[in-house]
């Protein structure tokens, strides 16, 4: 009875490989994943994305993206007989006097920060084991897309409730569009439907965000999935782990329980997150004016980089043929995040000819100290953008410490330009020296703790072969320690020493 059943099983499972696309030299099902907890950052924002999503459909059951004119007559004490916009009210209201509302609101704004960090995090793992290197430059760029839409999303979504301080950012939006020249007060007046403020803004964020994004997002993470399943994970060198395979959990069953448990505790983390930890609290800051701005105010911390590129440059502008070009909002907000991703995007192609990868598929992680030039740039690029970060909160800084604005904005600005260089040069003889005594543990071994006495009447310490490594670390004494000559790690094939 056993052998039937188990050949039933077995041409069932031929049945359903023969009618869904199962098979890659093998059962999908039996693929690989390896089990470094790095590689759990994309299943991270896969599941705050799902969580989004969820709330997401819940709140368009209750919010009005309108910008008419009503006179709040809710629960809120403090606001009632205020008159704000229909979109203002009905988050109030949502906020509220909807059950749970408050909830599922708060939830939403959790997992769109926790959404956008995991990808940040994620690419900036991809980026210093060298994940983008062919095959998978186009799951790079996938993956880069996915972020500049989820920056785009967040900011859209941040956007709606109307308040004053998602208004006030609205009025920095709007003078980036006009920083655009020659088309920029064109571009200004469709976006808004009108002189600023306009009554369109929320209406056309409104289908933006719950509708062309979120399919354009699905649609990324879905193309980026199939290629990691076709081009299979990356993974730490080791013994038995080459280009050729991957050493780690099958898909079924057991990552597919690891992984529903870790979508478990990101959905639990989330709500307890939105249970306990109050975000982005409407009711304090009131529907918007355009005669008011709130002090202090900073949007989240994705485009906060942004806000700190705006404030760092001086206010330098220049009339042409009469057109003002406004560089002190065109250089920060647009050229500035232009060139910036646009680096990244061709990032991996520029690296790949330059050390002559492009001709061999990796599929093996490097190490990043083992990469100095690129981790060197990949840590003054991180500065690079902590000193804007910093720069969106000059003003809380100034207030805090009781010091000038002016004093902080000129040392940001300083540091701007000689942080990165700094970090590039310290990450990059870390790295160096890094390597350097990894090579001489690996030649001399572990010292013991025992002190030996030669012929000579010397000293000299006892060691022992290392027997300890971490993933990807080299596990063999490398050539050359015996003669005294320097050791080198062998080099992969078309590896160059940068």
């Amino acid at each position: 009875m056993r052998i039937g059943g188990a050949r039933r099983a077995e041409r069932a499972a031929t049945a359903l490989d023969a009618r869904l696309p199962l098979t890659e030299g093998g059962s999908l099902l039996r693929k690989a994943f390896p089990e470094h907890w790095s590689f759990l950052l994309g299943e991270l924002a896969l599941y705050s994305l799902l969580v989004l999503v969820l709330t997401g459909v819940w709140l368009t059951l209750f919010f009005q993206p309108e910008m008419r004119e009503v006179v709040y007559a809710g629960s809120y004490g403090p606001l009632r007989g205020v008159r704000m916009s229909a979109a203002f009210d009905s988050t109030l209201r949502l906020s509220f006097d909807v059950r749970g509302g408050l909830l599922m609101r708060q939830t939403h704004h959790w997992a769109a920060l926790v959404f956008i960090a995991a990808i940040g995090l994620h690419m900036l793992r991809i980026f210093f084991t060298g994940a983008f290197r062919r095959p998978r430059e186009l799951n790079w760029v996938i993956g880069l897309t996915l972020f500049v839409a989820s920056l785009a999303e967040g900011f859209a979504g941040y956007s709606l409730p109307d308040d004053l301080l998602s208004g006030t950012g609205l009025r920095i939006a709007q003078g980036i569009m006009l920083s655009l020249p020659v088309v920029g007060t064109y571009v200004a007046f469709f976006a808004f439907g009108g002189q600023y403020p306009g009554h369109d803004i929320i209406t056309r964020l409104y289908p933006l965000h719950i509708l062309l994004l979120p399919g354009l997002l699905i649609g990324l993470v879905t193309v980026h999935l199939i290629l990691v399943f076709h081009l299979k994970h990356t993974q730490w060198r080791g013994p038995g782990r080459s280009n050729r395979n991957v050493v780690g959990k099958p898909l079924v069953p057991q990552f597919s329980a690891s992984s529903a448990g870790l979508s478990l505790a990101v959905f639990g983390v989330l709500v307890l997150l939105a249970g306990l930890a109050q975000v982005n609290p409407v009711w304090k800051y009131g529907p918007y004016r355009p005669d008011q701005a709130s002090t202090a105010s900073q949007p989240d911390w994705y485009v906060g980089f942004l806000e700190g590129a705006l404030r760092l440059v001086p206010p330098w502008e220049t009339n042409v043929a009469g057109h003002t070009f406004m560089w002190n909002v065109l250089l920060p907000a647009v050229v500035l995040p232009t060139l910036l991703f646009a680096v990244l995007y061709a990032y991996p192609f520029v690296e790949q000819r330059l050390t002559g990868e492009w001709r061999h598929e990796r599929h093996l992680c490097d190490r990043p100290r083992e990469r100095p030039v690129r981790t060197g740039l990949g840590v003054a690029g991180t500065v690079f953008y902590g000193v804007l970060v910093i720069a969106g909160g000059n003003d809380v800084i100034a207030q805090t410490f009781r010091v000038s604005v002016d004093g902080i904005t000129w040392v940001l600005r300083t540091g701007l330009i000689v942080a990165p260089v700094l970090a590039f040069l310290v990450t990059r003889w870390v790295c160096r020296a890094l390597t350097e005594a990894e090579r001489e543990r690996l030649d001399e071994g572990v010292p013991t703790g025992e002190i030996r006495q030669t012929v000579s009447g010397g000293y000299e310490s006892g060691h022992e072969p290392v027997t300890s490594f971490r993933p990807g670390a080299p596990r063999r004494p490398l050539t050359g320690a015996r003669t005294g000559t320097p050791s080198r790690r062998p080099r992969e094939p078309g590896s160059r020493d940068r």
